[in-house]
């Protein structure tokens, strides 16, 4: 049953969208999910970026890195592999480059970091830290890299240790990504809060892969790949459900979401924001509808704020 707030919007009154995420405030609960969306220019003239609630940078690195090489994306049903490698220009050259046109975009800015190692995942929010992006998005899950990266989210330990050291160097907001692949995702994320965060995004892709027939061989160079796209999106809902109970930050629901009906389930799951993903490739004004579907749900049914969407009954909105 949904319960509402006690300020019920009457019959054509606009719903509250706007969401408070670790002190940040969204205009809204839709935010483009890390490595989908670039560094936002990649989609301006496609759609109406300025009113989204957030854009997750591409996966940033304190060093340049290349990224992997042979083939990086493979369609498979009801799916998206890739094997993109984390190619980025590194943390300074973000800074200098891409972040002063991305913040005229007007969303709020969240850096997706990454790296193989403690010492570059504390260069990097060292860096961050002193420049205007709102939140980080500690990359811990990430299943396209040889080292490091996906290695500190499947175990507690190596998460705990990661988090922390970042937060002992940042002053910003801090939210972990969280594999799929841990073997105790409970765990982690315990570990992760625990450790300082202070919200929760989940999931990342699934650790999976694609054999060429033709060629007898498997498709990529490094034969595993991240999953992302529909198919995994109800894996990704019951992880939000599990996670829910077991910590008292906010979560930031991933994985499949390809409407607005899809992003509602995550809210009524009781994230408190989505993001959205491989989806924009093939449509790219998706998101923007998605803001609407909700806000057209939310009036159906009189909801007066999003955190009241939930199906369950805690409020981080403020």
């Amino acid at each position: 049953m949904i319960h509402t707030h006690e300020q019920t919007p009457s019959q054509g009154m606009a719903p509250d969208l706007s969401v408070c995420i670790a002190g940040i405030r969204f205009r809204n609960p839709v935010i483009a999910a890390s490595g989908t969306f670039g560094y936002g220019k990649e989609y301006q003239g496609l759609l109406d970026i300025s009113c989204l609630g957030g854009i997750c940078t591409k996966g940033l690195t304190l060093y340049p890195r290349q990224g992997n090489t042979g083939p990086r994306l493979h369609e498979t049903p009801a799916g998206l592999l890739n094997s993109i490698g984390l190619e980025n220009p590194g943390i300074p050259a973000f800074i200098e480059g891409e972040l002063p046109a991305l913040r005229e975009l007007g969303p709020v800015v969240i850096a997706n970091l990454s790296g193989s190692t403690v010492e570059e995942y504390t260069g990097g929010a060292r860096l961050l830290t002193r420049s205007s992006v709102d939140m980080i998005e500690l990359n811990i899950s990430c299943p396209n890299v040889k080292a490091g990266g996906m290695a500190f989210g499947l175990d507690p330990g190596l998460a705990s240790s990661v988090v922390q050291a970042v937060r002992k160097v940042l002053d910003k907001p801090l939210m972990v990504k969280l594999s799929p692949n841990a073997p105790d995702l409970r765990a982690v994320a315990r570990a992760c809060v625990n450790a300082g965060a202070d919200a929760l995004s989940l999931v990342n892709t699934f650790q999976a892969m694609a054999i060429d027939i033709h060629r007898r061989k498997p498709v990529f160079e490094h034969i595993t790949a991240g999953l992302s796209g529909p198919g995994i999106r109800p894996l990704a809902l019951r992880m939000v459900w599990d996670l829910w109970e077991a910590v008292r930050v906010p979560l930031l629901g991933l994985g499949g979401i390809a409407g607005a009906a899809d992003a509602l389930e995550f809210l009524l799951a009781g994230a408190a924001a989505v993001q959205v993903g491989s989806a924009t490739f093939a449509h790219p004004p998706l998101m923007p509808e998605i803001i609407q579907g909700i806000a057209g749900y939310m009036q159906q049914y009189r909801i007066g704020r999003v955190a009241d969407l939930s199906i369950r009954h805690r409020d981080f909105h403020g």
